[in-house]
């Protein structure tokens, strides 16, 4: 007799092995049909497993979340088999899923075009239809090497000879088409019932460029009609905001080869960097820090000490001279201990909050580069708390404190902000009972913030586990921006010590954290939420004036200067052009207020004012003007 345990405490009695699909028709006609996969004592299994013992079992549907791995996967493989049935010539490789979508890579003898990708396409929905059943079967090592040599694909050879001798490969086929994978996949091709492919790239075999060059199809699937086109409008939305092109078009910066992945910044957009710094630097008067700057080229024994070298030195950039190795930072912690080590601290003197607008140097991939959101060079909100145990959780706290209010003045986070607790990587410095310690200290103080947070097990730095909070832009994409790791290794490794009360001398506790993050991204971030139509505060220009007529340009003159000795950023259009004209090439610079002068204004010492979508809000005087855009700002 096998005990099937479900989800509901339910429980189903078989008197022998049973695959998912009968525990699911035991249930349900209807579940067994909607079923997709099961996750059977913890592990994700196909239906068509065989249960032989006592088991915990949970089936999935299109209705739930984690089914979109599954399709995603699935799909990758419809993929696949479309492509080898319309070019048999082309081998296959890797097919993952990632965020949104999947993608497969083959080698091929010729580049794809958008034209294949739409008879791919029609082919992947053709093979829907035949309702192929997926069918998993399991292999010696040897036999699935000679299988896949046998039809003449060498990549998989490749790939199975890199896996251990002794482990059994498990291979999936639908109709014609049979693929290496670990699974699950959907029962049939039927499931698979909203994609689209989106895009061609080059990629090379095993990410090394020294291997040939392959051909990569990217796609997306969603459980349902309506989910894709949702994502499908979302990312014609995203097109409209990109930051690149909203860059050139408003003329806020701009890169070149000559200097990879760093910015060119415009007066437009230093404008706009000036006000996100400046506004961060008064945060940080409200919330106690000091803010310090430290050397960009340090001696590589520092870096060496903090662990740095070993993990990150192929993504640093060093020179030599006078006989030294010296590296250009790419972070601004270990410096930061530095200056903390640079006299004797009390405990009476802790916490202390030491933060750097800290311009880092990265060796990113070329092909990693994008825009602003993925650069070599960058300057970070960098801050690095130095704290007693007993002060962690009041700490993490207030930064909290500091997040929201930040992000609530650059009208982020409106729909809520995710939070997540990162913990040790397999890959990490420190003892077990420092990490127990650390991840404890952070699970508290979200707890006692009262916030809904997420576990990502096996996440955290290298040095300390880590918080992390992601928010929403206007179109519903998620970009994870701040963050606070908390780090009791690096201190230690560098020698940083305080005074304790009884006399001793004690390590302190360093919290890493950043709201902002990269500036760069940060604000690459708000150009394409805001899509280039900043709040007042932060436009780069906030003002035009346009004269109706050469007639009334002293005036506007003098309108301009009084404003601009306000403090606006103001720009004057005194062209011969006409006066619609001159709106509609003011208005496409997203400028929040045009301010028209024509004969009336100038008698009653007034502008109209008009604003960036087209509302007419009559005319007033200077005085005015200054004390609506007050409200405004508030």
């Amino acid at each position: 007799m096998i005990n099937i345990q479900l989800p509901d405490g339910g429980v189903k009695n078989f008197d022998g092995s049973v695959s998912v699909l009968e525990v699911a028709k035991g249930i349900s006609p209807g579940l067994a049909k909607a079923a997709i996969f099961a996750v059977v004592d913890g592990v994700e299994r196909d239906l068509n497993y065989v249960i032989d013992h006592d088991a915990n079992l949970k089936l999935l549907t299109d209705k739930d979340e984690a089914a979109l791995a599954v399709i995603r996967h699935s799909t990758a493989h419809l993929l696949a088999q479309a492509v080898k049935q319309l070019y048999p010539a082309a081998q296959v490789t890797i097919g993952p899923v990632i965020e949104n979508g999947f993608y497969y890579d083959f080698s091929f003898e010729r580049p794809f075009t958008l034209d294949d990708l739409a008879k791919i396409e029609k082919k992947m929905e053709a093979l829907v239809n035949l309702n192929l059943p997926v069918e998993r079967k399991e292999l010696p090592r040897n036999e699935a090497i000679k299988y896949f040599d046998q039809i003449g694909e060498k990549y998989k050879v490749e790939i199975i000879s890199a896996i251990p001798e002794d482990q059994i490969i498990s291979l999936y086929t639908q109709g014609d088409f049979t693929d290496l994978c670990r699974g699950p996949h959907v029962p049939s091709t039927s499931k698979l019932k909203a994609f689209k492919l989106t895009k061609l790239a080059g990629a090379y075999w095993r990410g090394d460029s020294n291997n040939e060059m392959l051909q990569r199809i990217y796609g997306t699937a969603w459980r349902s009609k309506e989910e894709l086109n949702n994502y499908l409008n979302m990312l014609e939305e995203a097109e409209k905001r990109d930051h690149r092109k909203l860059g050139r078009q408003l003329d806020l910066f701009h890169l070149q080869d000559e200097a990879p992945g760093m910015v060119f910044w415009h007066a437009k957009g230093w404008a706009i960097w000036q006000e996100v710094e400046q506004y961060i630097r008064k945060m940080y008067v409200k919330y106690g820090y000091q803010e310090v700057k430290t050397p960009q080229i340090v001696d590589r024994s520092l870096w060496e000490k903090s662990g740095h070298w070993e993990k990150f030195h192929e993504d640093m950039f060093s020179l030599e001279s006078d006989g030294r190795h010296y590296a250009i930072k790419p972070m601004n912690c270990p410096c930061h201990v530095q200056i903390f080590k640079h006299g004797l601290t009390s405990y009476r003197d802790l916490p202390i909050r030491m933060a750097e607008f800290g311009s880092c140097h990265r060796n990113e991939a070329s092909g990693a580069l994008h825009g602003l959101m993925r650069v070599r060079n960058f300057v970070q909100d960098d801050a690095h708390i130095f704290c007693m145990d007993e002060q962690i959780q009041s700490e993490v706290m207030l930064f909290i404190d500091m997040l929201f209010e930040v992000y609530h003045k650059f009208d982020l986070g409106a729909d809520g902000i995710a939070v997540k607790l990162s913990t040790r990587p397999a890959k990490r410095i420190g003892a077990e009972e420092v990490w127990d310690k650390a991840e404890q200290a952070l699970t508290d103080a979200l707890n006692a913030k009262g916030l809904k947070w997420e576990l990502l097990p096996g996440e955290g730095a290298f040095y300390g586990p880590k918080i992390e909070f992601e928010v929403k832009d206007c179109i519903g994409r998620s970009w994870t921006t701040g963050s606070i790791q908390l780090d009791f290794s690096m201190p230690e490794r560098l020698g940083a010590e305080y005074i304790a009360s009884d006399g001793s001398r004690q390590v302190p506790v360093m919290l890493h954290r950043a709201i902002c993050g990269s500036l760069e991204r940060f604000i690459a971030i708000l150009i394409e939420h805001h899509m280039g139509n900043f709040p007042f505060w932060l436009a780069p220009i906030q003002f035009v004036l346009l004269n109706i007529s050469e007639k009334q340009a002293g005036y506007t003159e003098v309108v301009y200067n009084k404003l601009k000795n306000f403090g606006f950023r103001c720009k004057l259009d005194l062209s011969n052009e006409k006066i619609n004209y001159k709106i509609r090439e003011n208005t496409l610079e997203k400028i929040p207020y045009l301010l028209i002068i024509g004969d009336k204004e100038v008698e009653a010492n007034q502008v109209t004012v008009r604003q960036r979508d087209g509302l007419d809000l009559g005319a007033m005087s200077v005085d005015e003007l200054i004390n609506h855009v007050a409200n405004v700002i508030q």
